[in-house]
């Protein structure tokens, strides 16, 4: 069942909290030793919660649109009590002190908590191959990879094992793996949701999203999670009556950007979405864009994404909390406990950003990078001057094979599509077609309008 199609149930008492959540439960005992979508299951919890909601809807309340609901939960966001380890060794005992101000919305809501998912290790990959756990496989053929790095969370939807997922976007890591398992994936726009108990990678590009089976879903699960927090300083308040969503006028046109489907576009993925604008065009306007600058938003990201990875990942040193492993003194303790708690991408990743931010380099690289990311959001600024909806691939391919890109280059090329929104800090929906919805800052109204007429047509 959809959000929508279980509230309904519910409040005509024709199923009970319990059977679906215990029903979703059987479906991961099934399934996830095959898949390995989630890393651990909050069985009792999950249970329990259950239990007091139906007490309640059995006492006469009304149900709020989220009570119940399972939801399958990242393993980089939050939740007191219980571990979160981003798929590292080096965090695998880590215990949350505090929930993620997602988690606080979604448990006053009444959402339950099924478990937390797989994902690459402190978000940092494109496959679910870099977990210190294992590799997440793809519900839909699971001799291929769910995508990265939000795996476990597109996995445990598309395979059933949750009604949706909360996942994170620094560079596509909801979208991408939603395409590739066929489901519905949001990346909010910067500042619409908060950060705070996000394990963070990238700070000024991470963002929560959320994972769903439908539009509606998608909706529906943004607008329990978004809105100002006085804790996150780069959250802002996005109520829907408010003139931020600017939807004073009806979309006309759509843009469709001609970097986006030049070479390297899988022809089947071409195919599926010159068929979409087809009849589209039957009702909008469809405007050819030009995004020029975003050709260098793959070097930027990778100049960028290290550099904020190399200071972000200083807090992980054995000392204060996570893995300790001792040496003769402090420096060999560090080494020690980072160099065996740390993957391999990781540690790529920490190697490149202190070498770009590194005396005579932080001018060359950084901050050249810096310059170019404000020419990219100058083109979507403008492009958003002309258009309403900004339409394209998801994905360059379909999902690739397990252990296919051993190479970085050819798996961060992955996203070479989803990367521009994170750079320029706008919104994005992909669809179970692959299909990449942009909307200009806090317009995700207009994508869910969009998405849901899509949606209609399959």
């Amino acid at each position: 069942m959809t959000i929508l199609e279980f509230h309904e149930a519910l409040k005509n008492k024709k199923t009970s909290v319990r059977e679906t959540v215990t029903s979703y439960l059987d479906k991961i005992k099934e399934k996830n030793g095959e898949l390995n979508a989630y890393l651990e299951v909050f069985e009792e919890d999950a249970l329990g919660q259950a239990k007091e909601i139906d007490e309640r809807i059995a006492g006469g309340e009304t149900p709020g649109e989220l009570w119940g609901v399972p939801l399958a939960i990242k393993d980089n966001i939050l939740i007191r009590g219980k571990i979160a380890s981003a798929a590292s060794k080096i965090l695998e005992n880590y215990v949350a002190s505090y929930d993620a101000y997602v988690i606080e919305k979604l448990k006053k809501a009444g959402a339950i908590f099924l478990g937390r998912t797989n994902m690459d290790e402190f978000a940092m990959g494109s496959s679910t191959e870099n977990s210190a756990y294992g590799p997440t496989k793809n519900p839909r053929d699971i001799s291929k990879v769910p995508g990265g790095s939000s795996g476990g969370s597109a996995a445990a939807v598309a395979g059933g094992l949750a009604m949706a997922a909360l996942g994170s976007d620094t560079g596509g890591s909801i979208r991408q793996p939603a395409a590739f398992c066929g489901v519905v994936g949001l990346k909010p726009t910067y500042g619409a949701v908060s950060r705070r108990g996000l394990i963070a990678m990238a700070s000024s590009l991470d963002q929560i999203g959320l994972i769903a089976q439908t539009v509606e879903d998608a909706e529906i699960l943004f607008n329990a999670i978004r809105g100002k927090d006085e804790m996150d300083s780069t959250s802002v308040e996005t109520g829907g009556s408010t003139a931020i969503w600017r939807l004073n006028r009806q979309m006309k046109r759509i843009g469709i950007p001609k970097e986006f489907f030049g070479e390297g576009l899988d022809l089947e993925i071409k195919n599926s979405i010159d068929a979409v604008i087809k009849k589209l065009s039957q009702k909008y306007e469809i405007r050819e864009i030009s995004l020029s600058h975003t050709k260098y938003a793959l070097e930027c990201y990778y100049i960028i994404v290290p550099a904020e990875v190399s200071s972000n990942m200083a807090r992980f040193d054995g000392i204060r909390y996570g893995r300790r492993s001792e040496g003769e003194d402090l420096i060999s303790t560090y080494k020690k406990s980072r160099g065996e708690g740390f993957g391999l991408e990781v540690r790529r990743r920490v190697l490149l950003g202190t070498y770009v931010l590194s005396a005579g380099y932080y001018d060359a690289y950084y901050s050249r990078a810096q310059k170019v990311i404000n020419l990219i959001r100058e083109d979507f600024k403008k492009a958003f001057s002309e258009v309403d909806i900004i339409l394209g691939p998801t994905t360059p391919t379909s999902p690739f094979r397990l252990g296919e890109k051993f190479d970085p280059l050819s798996m961060y090329l992955s996203d070479i599509y989803t990367i521009p929104v994170n750079l320029a800090g706008i919104p994005a929906l992909t669809l179970p077609s692959g299909i990449q919805l942009m909307a200009s800052h806090f317009e995700e109204k207009k994508l869910f309008e969009l998405g849901k007429e899509i949606e209609l047509w399959n």
